[in-house]
């Protein structure tokens, strides 16, 4: 029988993702992620507008210099986190509090060894990296200053991903929004702070930045102090446990590299684009702009199926994994039909407004890339849940195949399509491969042994 403690404590963890429905539940869990990443849209468009009024273009380039990299870094750390918290969950999935505990302790020790890992080999290797990515010398110093700081202070941007990441695996995504919000809200008064009453410039902005993750850190690990203990390890934890420390590393190791695969082949196919000539540049960075913000109600469904899944798996409910997962199916095909239909009027003006250019070649272009892409989110969608579904059941391999088909394919474009077909290659790139991808996800996720429940 549960105490009164435990029930106060599964009420604050969140949504009981084991005994209530299925499909309202994870609507309700997806609506503060998405929110979350809205919000973090627009924060980045007040921080970047501060940086560039306040200190002018050689700033506001130095910071989208140190973009690919922190976007790199970020996605990785973002992958190992959400691999600790599939294991996280699993435990919660299957009420073992004591394996539960042992998993946060786990996520800690692996996450510091990482975390040292990375911040080492940034320091190493940024200037060389900046160089290769043809940083222009006048902004060379201040790009390197800007994201030095950034990834001088990983662990706080990895501690407050595993905080959120481990409130999110008990079903919370309510409190790591309002921390989020909190963070960011601060971040933008920092920023003020430090760049126009201080005079820190571009160092001030990254120094802002570190201190407003640190303070959704101390929120968050306030909150599971005070409402989620079961979350919170004691020393008989930390002993190694060789089969869950190489579980967990192998699951974050798995989502850290996917991510990266992912991005460099974004980066290479970028490569190709830029050959075309500026115009297309500018047309193909407004429409990827429309794309990553229409792409925000997919992105929180993800991480509700990792959730969900993770959970279910733990408690061996494969029923409920094939019933949220064909729910899944049924919102993506849903809000593709929504983006497209919102998109398809208005996408000339949109991109206008976006690139603030004129030039028919731009227009046309772009309003293309966004009319051809919009309808295929519904293949996306089918491909990105089977993929999170089945590394939460504890698949690896197959996942990351999925994501090597993928930059074997925007290498193949780049170097075979590009030159011949040029932007209209571009347009069909990532639909033509998301169809090879997804026939090898749901081949892999629905003969998997476990969900057929054999």
């Amino acid at each position: 029988m549960e105490t009164t403690e435990s029930i106060t404590e599964k009420k604050a963890a969140g949504i009981d993702f084991l005994n209530d429905g299925i499909f309202l539940p994870m609507l309700r869990f997806t609506v503060p992620i998405l929110f979350s990443v809205v919000f973090q849209q627009l924060y980045n468009t007040v921080d970047t507008l501060i940086v560039g009024h306040t200190l002018g273009e050689k700033a506001l380039a130095a910071i989208g210099a140190a973009v690919p990299i922190y976007d790199l870094l970020i996605g990785f750390a973002l992958g190992f986190g959400n691999g600790l918290s599939i294991v996280t969950a699993r435990c919660y999935g299957a009420d073992n509090r004591q394996m539960l505990k042992n998993s946060v302790a786990a996520s800690i020790v692996i996450g510091m060894a990482v975390v040292a890992v990375l911040t080492i080999l940034s320091q190493v290797i940024m200037i060389p990296l900046l160089r290769l990515l043809h940083t222009p010398p006048e902004i060379l110093g201040e790009a390197y200053r800007y994201i030095s700081i950034i990834t001088l202070f990983t662990l706080v941007m990895f501690a407050y991903n595993l905080c959120a990441g481990i409130l999110r695996a008990v079903g919370n995504s309510i409190m790591p929004l309002v921390f989020l919000i909190i963070s960011s809200l601060a971040n933008i008064l920092l920023d003020y702070v430090f760049i126009a009453m201080l005079g820190r410039g571009l160092g001030g902005a990254a120094e802002a930045t570190v201190l407003a993750q640190g303070i959704s850190v101390l929120l968050c690990l306030v909150y599971i102090k005070k409402r989620v203990p079961m979350l919170i390890p004691g020393r008989e934890n930390f002993k190694a446990d060789g089969a869950l420390y190489k579980e967990m590393t192998a699951q974050g190791l798995s989502m850290g590299f996917m991510s990266c695969f992912v991005s460099a082949g974004s980066v290479i196919l970028q490569s190709g684009i830029n050959g075309l000539g500026y115009l297309y540049i500018a047309a193909h960075t407004a429409a990827r702009r429309l794309y990553q913000f229409c792409m925000i109600p997919f992105i929180a469904m993800t991480q509700t199926i990792n959730t969900f899944v993770s959970q279910n798996y733990g408690a061996r409910k494969p029923g409920r994994i094939r019933k949220a997962v064909k729910y899944s199916y049924l919102y993506a095909a849903a809000m593709a039909v929504l983006v497209t239909v919102l998109v398809w009027q208005f996408a000339p003006a949109l991109i206008r407004w976006i690139s603030g250019s004129n030039e028919e070649l731009v227009l046309s272009n772009g309003t293309l890339y966004l009319r051809v892409v919009m309808p295929c989110y519904a293949i996306l969608g089918v491909l990105n849940y089977s993929r999170t579904a089945l590394q939460a059941i504890g698949q690896k391999l197959l996942p990351i195949l999925s994501s090597v088909i993928e930059l074997v394919g925007k290498i193949l474009f780049t170097m075979i399509f590009i030159p011949r077909l040029h932007y209209m290659a571009v347009i069909v790139c990532e639909p033509v491969i998301w169809c090879f991808m997804v026939a090898e996800l749901l081949i892999a996720f629905w003969r998997n042994p476990f969900i057929r429940d054999i």
